[in-house]
């Protein structure tokens, strides 16, 4: 199993990335709030990998930090939870606001990630309650409704003139309906050129 990869970034098309890894370029899929830590184009970048074999598709899920992958791994043992749904999840929050999501019972913020209705949202919180007695957030009083703001540092990186469309396609991928990307990226959208920070900012007007 790949646990970590290090090579050159030679492409970055949220929530996905190309790493060169000695000549093999490697294909792999990132929740948003490890995304914005990706170093730039042909920059070197390790990256921490699950990856995940089935009868049809190889797939690796990259995250910035070993912390990152593990809450990743925590989430996949949730009933109902597969690796979309997961990278949807930690797209929204980092990791120490989901744990703080979890300590609260925030319901209501859950629910509005796609892929999470009110029973699956109550379950995550109970199942993960326990799960996740062990975890410690970074920081004690990061709150729930804190943002995804929270410990994140955007890097910049290549400019397109259709950083809104790449915005949005990024979170259909995650999961949200088109309409609501489109409405999500054209109230954010405004003197933003980088498609990182378009989703972001999407990302956090819809929690």
């Amino acid at each position: 199993m790949i646990s970590r990869l290090t090579g050159m970034i030679v492409e970055k098309l949220p929530p996905e990335c190309v790493l060169d890894v000695q000549g093999v370029g490697y294909e792999i899929h990132l929740p948003m709030t490890s995304f914005y830590q990706l170093a730039e184009i042909d920059q070197k970048q390790t990256i921490f990998i699950h990856q995940v074999i089935r009868e049809d598709a190889h797939a690796l899920y990259g995250f910035h930090s070993r912390y990152e992958r593990d809450l990743f791994r925590e989430l996949l043992k949730a009933n109902g939870v597969g690796p979309k749904l997961a990278l949807a999840i930690l797209s929204a929050m980092s990791g120490q606001e989901f744990i703080a999501t979890v300590q609260h019972a925030e319901v209501n913020r859950l629910v509005k990630i796609p892929g999470v209705g009110k029973k699956t949202a109550e379950r995550l919180l109970l199942e993960m309650k326990d799960r996740l007695a062990k975890w410690q957030a970074v920081s004690s009083d990061i709150s729930p409704s804190a943002g995804v703001d929270a410990g994140v540092q955007p890097l910049e990186y290549n400019q397109s003139q259709s950083a809104s469309q790449d915005a949005i396609e990024a979170l259909i991928a995650l999961g949200y309906k088109a309409n609501q990307a489109e409405s999500a990226v054209k109230k954010v959208s405004a003197g933003q050129s980088s498609s990182e920070q378009i989703i972001r900012l999407a990302l956090k007007s819809m929690l």
